[in-house]
């Protein structure tokens, strides 16, 4: 059956969203100030979050549909749908998506933000085809925002391309960002990926080499690396870039493939690379599974995460959640 918003975000819902966005807008500050958090980051060393940030840099599409991301109310109707189950640790995104979600949670009467980790996106600047994609500062909330909201963390992505010197914009702003998000104790979620230039845009780098290089670079940023994550792609030979640092680990997912079966793959592979591998940062193939409920896959990269799931038993869990 397809996915339908209205199912899990009626549109009166959207309106009432907008009128509180209209008359009192500082309702979701207070009900971020105010929301239960965790006692601790991870309950069990690991992490599976869900990430909804890519259409502020510009990226919409979703297999044939270039707009499939635009539309907010079936974006925040899937994110909803994820949220549901305890599946997800928490969500990353960027403000407007995590002050529509505070809203949300309260109109629902259904606190399904408890216990779950809200980190923002910081940089989101650098937009998909512009001259200047590779120069990446902090435009979306500060190091200071994040406190203020009580948010669980902060994520920074850092794209590095040898042929353009505005990488060097984008690194020098990761680093003062990670040297402030230290100082008020928030943990950052660091994308360091290694990327080229090609006749359809940047492209990342997906080889051992190149990633276990990159991880030197972004374990080395800001004043220190206490409180720093990386996030990072799957490649063959994980174990290489694993062993490359220290730091905890979480994989990223890219693209979203329609049958999300190769992504939990990469999953299971990757979270036996090494032990510093810790979880999972993934947003388009789990929101957008083809024919799958987003919930089912979100509970299948959960499974893999922090059960020890093996693919056979994440594709089962899916199939099942699929025939109910």
């Amino acid at each position: 059956m397809a996915f339908r918003a209205d199912d899990f975000l009626p549109e009166k819902l959207l309106t009432r969203l907008t009128d509180i966005r209209v008359q009192d807008p500082d309702y979701a500050l207070r009900a971020a100030t105010s929301r239960v958090r965790r006692t601790a980051l991870t309950l069990d060393g690991k992490l599976n979050i869900l990430a909804a940030d890519h259409p502020a840099r510009r990226v919409t599409g979703v297999g044939g549909n270039p707009l499939g991301m635009a539309n907010r109310h079936d974006y925040l109707a899937r994110i909803v749908r994820v949220l549901m189950g305890g599946a997800v640790d928490g969500v990353m995104a960027t403000m407007d998506i995590i002050e529509d979600l505070l809203i949300l949670n309260d109109l629902s009467g259904h606190d399904s933000l408890k216990d779950k980790l809200l980190i923002a996106s910081l940089n989101r600047g650098g937009l998909a085809g512009s001259s200047w994609e590779m120069n990446d500062p902090i435009t979306g909330a500060s190091p200071a925002a994040c406190a203020a909201w009580k948010l669980d963390g902060a994520k920074i992505l850092m794209r590095i391309c040898d042929e353009e010197a505005d990488s060097l914009k984008t690194i020098v702003a990761s680093g003062v960002a990670i040297t402030e998000l230290n100082a008020l104790g928030i943990p950052t979620f660091l994308e360091p990926l290694p990327v080229v230039r090609t006749d359809k845009g940047y492209k990342v780098v997906k080889t051992a080499e190149a990633l276990a290089k990159i991880v030197g670079v972004a374990s080395a940023l800001g004043d220190s690396s206490r409180y720093l994550w990386l996030k990072l792609p799957y490649c063959e030979n994980y174990d290489v870039v694993a062993r490359a640092t220290t730091l905890p680990i979480l994989l990223l997912g890219g693209e979203s493939a329609g049958d999300p079966t190769a992504f939990l793959r990469e999953v299971a592979r990757g979270m036996a690379a090494g032990a510093n591998v810790r979880g999972a940062l993934v947003g388009r193939n789990v929101l957008y599974p083809g024919d799958d409920d987003p919930l089912a896959v979100a509970e299948a990269v959960g499974g893999i995460v922090h059960q020890g799931w093996t693919l056979e038993q994440a594709v089962d869990s899916k199939l099942r959640r699929r025939h109910a």
